[in-house]
């Protein structure tokens, strides 16, 4: 039997704004933007010829007959979230996730540590796909993503984060002798990743020094050339730890001032009011591992 159904999207517009009294809220539920919900929305009631909201834009109420379309959709969408849950969970079950990470965050720390998840979780695929930039899950393909977020800033959520940042300068091992002073440390080549900058300023600014000007500035477009220029010799950097930590264990590179905290994390970013067990496992994963993740080097205050 044929069943005369108005477009699912637009129903479950209606539905979402139904239970939440707002279009922004549903917008943000169903990661679109308000203007599309609202135009789902019209076009339902332009489909079924009957006014389901009304009032002015700020303070759109439901009509009699919407709340009589909302009552009747909120468990069939119930229903078929569990389904769905349901089916992703079930034998013979295979997804794949995407995460979109720092690049060079994803091959110094999450990559070496990815085969654990994938050890306790072989149902599901893990793809990693390099980005920096801001995430709009509106826009983007990705369940998730990993940033490093400053504690004031907006998007930071304590629930989510999982890894402290601290970052600190470092050198190529046979340029870090017992003896080196702040002074040696400024007079080499300075250098910087184009993606962060800031660096040299704000450890200089934690530890009570004024930055001097450069005797020599070399740029690198991403963090990983930069951790090579660095080992090789061509300078010093300032770098986060879980960037620099195989190196530093393997002596590749030395911190001779170790490490000092920012107040920032790495933090899981996820769409907001989207379940996803998978996307749970994942984000309780990087919990684990950020919490068995190695300190690093205290600092030393620079004389």
């Amino acid at each position: 039997m044929r069943r005369p159904l108005p477009p699912l999207n637009a129903l479950r517009a209606f539905e979402a704004f139904a239970r939440h009294g707002s279009m922004t809220a549903a917008a943000d539920e169903l990661c679109v933007t308000h203007g599309a919900v609202s135009r789902q929305v019209k076009q339902l009631q332009d489909q079924l010829g009957v006014v389901l909201v009304e009032g002015p834009r700020n303070r759109l109420q439901l009509t009699p007959a919407g709340r009589i379309l909302a009552d009747g959709l909120t468990a069939p969408f119930d229903g078929i979230s569990q389904a769905v849950s349901a089916a992703r969970a079930g034998p013979g079950a295979r997804r794949e996730i995407e995460i979109a990470c720092l690049g060079t965050f994803a091959m110094k720390w999450l990559i070496p540590r990815l085969s654990r998840f994938v050890e306790q979780h072989p149902d599901l695929r893990v793809r990693v796909s390099e980005s920096f930039g801001p995430v709009d899950f509106r826009r983007q393909s990705c369940d998730g993503a990993i940033r490093i977020v400053d504690h004031d800033d907006p998007a930071f959520e304590p629930r989510a984060a999982f890894l402290a940042n601290n970052h600190g300068p470092v050198v190529a091992a046979d340029l870090a002798g017992a003896d080196l002073t702040v002074a040696d440390l400024f007079r080499l080549p300075r250098l910087y990743a184009t993606t962060y900058r800031e660096g040299w300023r704000t450890w200089t600014a934690a530890n009570g020094l004024d930055l001097p000007p450069p005797t020599a500035e070399r740029e690198f477009g991403h963090n990983h050339s930069l951790i090579e220029a660095a080992a090789a010799g061509l300078g010093a950097a300032v770098i986060p730890w879980s960037f620099v930590a195989p190196d530093i264990e393997s002596g590749r590179l030395a911190a001779p001032f170790g490490f000092i905290s920012r107040p920032a994390s790495y933090v899981f970013l996820r769409p907001p009011h989207r379940a996803d067990p998978a996307m749970d496992a994942f984000q309780d994963w990087l919990i684990a591992e950020g919490a068995a993740t190695p300190a690093p080097p205290a600092p030393i205050r620079p004389a």
